[in-house]
């Protein structure tokens, strides 16, 4: 059948008439609708965790190098020298945050913080008319 999304409700109904005998099993899985092997996952979790949901944190993907807190040194130091090179940024965040990653990290989290090229050169800008 494919994969459906089962409300909690309908697999506690079909725990509950299974625990208190009040129906088969397969007129369960034929009124709920359940698999055999959709029925016996259900089962094992309710007895494993008492819950017919599995609650367990769905973290996808590789973990970030870099932090919030890394971030944002990376987006002062922007702030404070428009004008370093990704290799600076590389070497600064070493020595000041502890932290060795390669370059292309540094510019793919610099391009999930929407700083650009043109925000650097508008930055770099706005310094020089202070100055």
């Amino acid at each position: 059948m494919g994969f459906r999304k089962i409300s909690r409700d309908v697999k506690l109904a079909a725990i509950r008439l299974h625990e208190r005998d009040l129906l088969s099993l397969r007129n369960i899985l034929d009124s709920c609708g359940f698999s055999e092997c959709t029925w016996f996952r259900i089962l094992k979790l309710w007895r494993e965790t008492g819950d017919v949901v599995n609650h367990r944190p769905t973290l996808r993907g590789r973990l970030r190098a870099l932090d919030h807190e890394d971030i944002d040194c990376l987006l002062r130091l922007i702030r404070q020298n428009p004008d370093y090179f990704l290799d600076e940024l590389t070497h600064l965040l070493a020595t000041n945050q502890f932290i060795s990653v390669h370059f292309t990290t540094i510019f793919r989290e610099l391009e999930r913080a929407n700083v650009s090229y043109k925000k650097l050169k508008r930055i770099a800008k706005e310094r020089n008319e202070t100055l």
